[in-house]
């Protein structure tokens, strides 16, 4: 067989590839440096270099809107790690219907986000929503008056706790399927060394389990992480990036930038400076993810060498 067989065989995908992602991107690159707005083919702009970037150094809602960004993105994934892994630890044993429990798990997944976020705006609603009639009924009994319990203005007075409320309730399913899959393909022979060593279920836990399914969770971990950063129906849904600048997140200000305030130079750069922030994660995460796979190694090499 022709040594360029192999080149002419994977060819189609790779132009496939360049057209669909690095032509884009490297349009969105040109494109930050450039003064450009809607009405403007890009080869009439102006090339103004580093402006746009240097700008955004400046800029106070930039800041804003990326410490949002930080914000939101680090605590829904700690959140849902902890819970999508709890749920795994504790659901990882013969149950009687488990296939029907992870169906119903798995059906927040499957609702679309612009859904999701109309479900939990009606949910939010101060008058009408679920949780204040909730908050209501208990501000009716004698402890509920006592405590001063009564109607919350979610949407209004704690905006971002709302959008983290409904981005934990989605895609919490995520962590807890993967979870289990990596629960349930971790070497027995492991785990019955440490039975056998008098291991407790909680030094079972800490010492083999979590180790093991290192590798798996930093991917999971990673995955979400890349995700939280780009969210955007269901916060557009929710708050629509209010009130003020609460909940306005990086992908909300880059699409406001470009279709409101007509800057599509700027609005690039702010992509560019998201794209280099995911990328920088991602960088991170894989070196760790080899670290993990390497101590998991050795962890396995030992069990097996006891058992």
């Amino acid at each position: 067989m022709n040594r360029s067989t192999p080149y002419l065989f994977i060819a189609p995908a790779a132009l496939v590839m360049a057209l669909a992602l690095f032509y884009p991107i490297g349009y969105m690159m040109w494109g930050s440096f450039r003064d450009w707005d809607p009405t403007q083919n890009i080869s009439e702009t102006e090339f103004v270099g580093f402006a746009n970037y240097v700008r955004l150094w400046g800029d106070a809602f930039f800041w804003e809107s990326f410490s949002v960004t930080l914000i939101f993105a680090f605590t829904v994934v700690v959140v849902e790690m902890v819970i999508g892994v709890g749920l795994a630890l504790l659901l990882d044993r013969n149950i009687r219907g488990m296939s029907v429990l992870r169906t119903l798990f798995i059906l927040p997944m499957m609702i679309a986000p612009v859904v999701v976020g109309l479900v939990w705006r009606f949910m939010f609603h101060q008058t009408y929503g679920t949780f204040n009639r909730f908050l209501n009924w208990i501000g009716d009994t004698w402890w509920g008056n006592l405590l001063g319990i009564g109607p919350v203005d979610w949407l209004g007075q704690n905006p971002l706790l709302s959008v983290i409320f409904a981005d934990i309730w989605q895609w919490t399913p995520f962590i807890f399927i993967l979870s289990l899959a990596a629960l349930q393909s971790l070497p027995r022979s492991a785990l019955e060394a440490a039975r056998i060593d008098g291991a407790t279920g909680w030094q079972q836990v800490w010492f083999i389990k979590l180790p093991l399914m290192a590798p798996v969770l930093v991917v999971t971990m990673l995955l979400r992480l890349i995700d939280a950063f780009k969210v955007l129906e269901v916060i557009l849904v929710m708050t629509g990036g209010g009130p003020g600048l609460s909940t306005e997140i990086l992908a909300l200000r880059i699409a406001r930038t470009a279709r409101e305030f007509r800057e599509l130079g700027e609005a690039a750069a702010m992509s560019n400076y998201l794209l280099m922030l995911l990328m920088l994660l991602t960088l991170g995460m894989f070196a760790f993810n080899r670290w993990t796979e390497a101590r998991s190694r050795k962890l396995k090499f030992a069990a097996e060498e006891e058992g």
